[in-house]
């Protein structure tokens, strides 16, 4: 039997912030909220000011022995974006500069390493000079475009491994896919091939179809139909 009066934990806090507004807008009061959930006042009114939780806040950096030679690290990655390529330092030597020029007898050659390999790259996009993680995203429009391989594959028949040709038509927006294989890679089966994929689609793409791992007979094919 159900406890009417047995609180309800949600999930997570966005559950939690979704369940309080749920109930609130039934006529509920803070009051019976904060009980019924367990929480405090200003849990509930957070939630009912907004539908997302306020984002955790960022922990500051614990403190290390590598501190007070971050900037005299960071000047010398600086410096090796200019450098020629031989006089650029390794970790070894920014190591070895800091125990002969700072007497870092604290620092370990770990915790050097560890932080050149996440800094030099900062530095470089700072600079400029580094690349940046980009994407461009696909789209694709329903029943624009299409992309055909026609490649080997080895399959076993009657106990023994042959060498055919898969032909793949694939839609790029669906993903939708016809196969067709064939004994051999000529221009009747590669014809052959468009003809029961479309088909078995319904249609022809009103766009591009685009082409990979064609034999050069076929690409000449593909040619000779363009004029």
């Amino acid at each position: 039997m159900h406890d009417e009066g047995a609180r309800v934990l949600p999930n997570s806090k966005v559950d939690l912030y979704a369940a309080i507004r749920r109930d609130a807008r039934t006529g509920m009061s803070t009051r019976a909220l904060m009980r019924k959930y367990g929480v405090g006042f200003n849990t509930v009114q957070r939630a009912l000011a907004s539908a997302l939780p306020e984002p955790r806040k960022k922990m500051r950096p614990r403190a290390t022995r590598l501190d007070p030679y971050k900037p005299v690290i960071d000047a010398i990655l600086k410096t090796d974006l200019t450098a020629p390529r031989k006089q650029r330092h390794t970790v070894k030597r920014i190591y070895d500069r800091l125990l002969d020029e700072h007497e870092a007898v604290d620092v370990s050659y770990q915790m050097v390493r560890a932080y050149v390999a996440a800094r030099r790259e900062e530095i470089r996009l700072q600079a400029g000079k580094g690349v940046v993680d980009a994407f461009v995203p696909q789209t694709h429009r329903p029943g624009a475009e299409a992309e055909v391989d026609f490649g080997d594959v080895t399959v076993k028949l009657a106990g023994e491994l042959v060498t055919c040709y898969l032909f793949a038509f694939r839609l790029s927006y669906s993903g939708k896919a016809v196969h067709r294989i064939f004994a051999s890679a000529g221009q009747e089966a590669f014809f052959e091939g468009h003809v029961h994929a479309l088909n078995v689609l319904g249609g022809v793409p009103t766009g591009k179809v685009r082409y990979d791992n064609l034999r050069t007979p076929n690409r000449m094919a593909l040619l000779a139909l363009e004029y």
